[in-house]
């Protein structure tokens, strides 16, 4: 009998002994159901928001948005300009070391950024007027242009699209093209490859060795304080199952909730539905500019003529309070967000549209129209989109996979017979898209442009005008005609804007303004 008793109660120990070993008692842990699964890690090749919101996390920039957008330093210490406008010189910040203990130099900054110059609608333009980029001493950098810009702390402080993060030397020599399988930054969170399980859940910790900076957290600028002592992702593509897990506590945050179920998740006495930023996102449905039938801009403005938004936002986000039809490609509400050469197709006409589609050559050959349910919104519109399009002579095969398949395969520039595409609908923050400099669907740079590949050499001279101009009546002037430009070659047909909140538990407070939602700062009673 007493061996009986002791051997239970050993048994008992090692049952308690074994969560605190895994998980010490008192550590504090965000749960979170994010919006998308992560599948990659390398936040220059994959412009996808949930890689953006990683590489945040692991990483670190020059500068940094704040919550108005303006740029301020986070690696960097001084910035100076010359007297001519032309040579930007950046020295970095002391603490800065990656994950591994290795402090970060000078030339982990200038390989990571011509990498990312490679890749990005923003970089890309600031390549287009640099004349040089130098190591001067370890923690130093020269940067020189043909042009003075303005543009160059914005530029390095992007949060949106491609975004500009110091990887080590050795891993930004990778080609800009073949992702990264590394995620060694110098940022607040380390990424725990050990517990990440693809499809089910992605795990970060608080890096111990993380200085932040002393200014006040303001969007993605100032201290990165991270107040919790880990992250954990539960990957729940089922709407039902994250919301019945934000009710029970099984998770803090709700990334994107489902629109139908907000009603239900605000009446919740010990939950908050808010929105995480103030600028509103848009919705596109883009085409792959390198095939037939989209290689020719009149299949491409039939797509505007044979679209109503009012069709996919309804599918997409409910109730009409929450978006809303605006066809400026620089998003309505900003100072950008003129609709200038829109209005021919404000209502649509499927006349006109078919007129288009035939006089493009089209012949009724099925074009993909890939796409995923895991993000809820973006599968219901691709649905919208296959039936509106077939009304108007389109042949859509509507093909269906997990997210992570669809936007790697939107990389995929072979022809839909092998393994590409023709049509995808996606969505994307209105920071991104809120201006020329940053708007990845509009940058129409042939083999610089995003995913889809527009090429047009006048939108492009039209985009640097916007860039170069000398003063801000001379940029708005430059804006519209670059987006009478656009309307007419149709980069991509915009499906208009919405508010995307999110949900919480009360417990939960300190989440910032940005374009994205990020974990520092956060703190859980």
């Amino acid at each position: 009998m007493l061996l009986r008793r002791l051997l239970l109660a050993c048994t008992g120990l090692a049952a308690l002994a074994a969560p605190a070993a895994a998980q010490p008692a008192l550590q504090r842990v965000l749960r979170v159901a994010p919006h998308a699964d992560l599948r990659t890690l390398d936040p220059v090749v994959a412009s996808i928001t949930i890689t953006r919101i990683h590489g945040l996390m692991v990483y670190e920039a020059l500068f940094a948005w704040d919550s108005k957008l303006t740029p301020h330093p986070q690696m960097a210490d001084r910035h100076e300009v010359s007297a001519d406008g032309l040579t930007h010189t950046i020295s970095l910040r002391d603490g800065l070391r990656f994950h591994d203990g290795r402090p970060v130099n000078a030339r982990d900054v200038v390989a990571s950024l011509n990498r990312w110059m490679a890749r990005d609608t923003i970089g890309g333009k600031l390549r287009e007027y640099l004349a040089s980029l130098d190591v001067v001493d370890d923690r130093t950098i020269a940067l020189k242009l043909t042009k003075p810009l303005g543009m160059v702390p914005f530029a390095l402080g992007s949060a949106v699209g491609a975004i500009p993060v110091i990887m080590r030397e050795e891993d930004a020599r990778t080609d800009p093209y073949t992702p990264i399988t590394t995620a060694m930054g110098s940022g607040p969170f380390r990424f725990n490859r050990g517990e990440w399980r693809p499809g089910a859940r992605v795990v970060y910790d608080r890096n111990p060795d993380y200085v932040p900076r002393g200014e006040p957290a303001d969007g993605l600028a100032g201290g990165r304080q991270v107040k919790v002592d880990r992250v954990e992702w539960q990957i729940m593509p089922d709407p039902q199952t994250a919301a019945a897990a934000l009710q029970t506590g099984e998770i803090d945050i709700w990334e994107q909730p489902s629109q139908d179920l907000l009603p239900l998740l605000s009446r919740g006495r010990d939950i908050r539905v808010e929105r995480y930023t103030s600028l509103s996102s848009q919705v596109m449905l883009r085409p792959n500019h390198l095939h037939p039938p989209f290689n020719d801009p009149r299949a491409r403005l039939a797509l505007a003529y044979a679209t109503d938004q009012s069709d996919f936002l309804a599918a997409g986000f409910g109730d009409e309070r929450f978006w809303r039809r605006c066809n400026a490609y620089f998003v309505c509400g900003t100072v950008n967000g003129t609709e200038a050469g829109t209005e021919g197709y404000v209502t649509p006409n499927l006349d006109t549209a078919r007129r288009l589609l035939s006089e493009s050559g089209y012949r009724g050959e099925p074009l993909v129209l890939t796409t995923s349910y895991d993000i809820a919104p973006i599968g219901r519109m691709a649905e919208v989109a296959a039936e509106r399009l077939k009304r108007a002579g389109f042949n859509i095969d509507l093909q269906v996979a997990d997210w992570g398949t669809v936007t790697t395969r939107q990389q995929n520039r072979n022809p839909p017979s092998q393994g590409g595409y023709n049509l995808f609908v996606t969505y994307s923050s209105g920071a991104t898209m809120q201006s020329p400099l940053t708007n990845i669907g509009t940058n129409m740079g042939c083999e610089r442009a995003w995913a889809g590949w527009p090429c047009d050499a006048e939108a492009e001279r039209l985009r640097n005008a916007v860039v170069e101009a000398a003063n801000e009546p001379a940029r708005l002037t430059a804006v519209e005609a670059l987006h009478r430009r656009l309307s007419g070659v149709q980069p991509y047909r915009v499906l208009g804007q919405f508010d995307q909140p999110y949900a919480r538990r009360t417990s939960i407070s300190g989440v910032l303004d940005a374009p994205v939602m990020l974990y520092w700062n956060i703190e859980k009673r």
